[in-house]
């Protein structure tokens, strides 16, 4: 084999493996605009968990992107730990997740946990000691309040907030759909 023909067929040989690698990488592409219209259409579910759904941040610093990769900017970093997030659609292993004011992007599924968590909404409310509003009051609850989610049955859900443990309705706080039956 003269040299000629020896780099004829390495130069082919290295646009087939370029080519093979530029088709690789632009399959893993997904225009940010597909990302951002309504969850249902453009969902792709890969861990077989409904969507949406609550869970919680596993961490202190959550980089919220967005894409659903390293490669997209950072738009927001969360720096509470525990706080609820809904998952409104799945991209391999990134997650779009949407807080209790709206804000959207994607985080890596690792810095989320199952763990269902709560934040009080609205306004001042009770924490009461039996699912019913002639309960006594154990506490009282200002909205930003975060909290841990530990059932919910019909429109009562059962909390332990800042030590205090009893009972909530289901419109107090947001991270419970309404008739979702939670038994953490």
């Amino acid at each position: 084999m003269t040299r000629s023909h020896w780099l004829h067929r390495q130069k082919a040989w290295a646009r087939r493996a370029l080519a093979g690698l530029v088709l690789a990488w632009a399959g893993m592409i997904v225009p940010a605009t597909a990302q951002e219209t309504d969850p249902r259409s453009d969902m792709i579910v890969r861990s077989g968990l409904p969507i949406p759904r609550f869970v919680s941040l596993r961490s202190n610093e959550v980089n919220l992107r967005a894409g659903p990769g390293r490669a997209y900017p950072i738009e927001w970093v969360f720096v509470r730990a525990g706080m609820p997030v809904e998952i409104t659609a799945e991209f391999d292993t990134w997650r779009r997740i949407r807080d209790v004011e709206g804000t959207q992007g994607w985080v890596h599924q690792s810095m989320l946990s199952g763990h269902r968590s709560l934040v009080v909404t609205q306004e001042l409310r009770t924490i009461r000691e039996r699912p019913t509003s002639t309960a006594a009051a154990v506490a009282q609850a200002e909205p930003g309040t975060m909290g841990r989610l530990v059932a919910c049955k019909g429109d009562w859900c059962e909390v332990e907030i800042q030590g205090y443990h009893g009972w909530m309705e289901r419109t107090d706080f947001w991270g419970a759909y309404p008739n979702e039956k939670v038994d953490n």
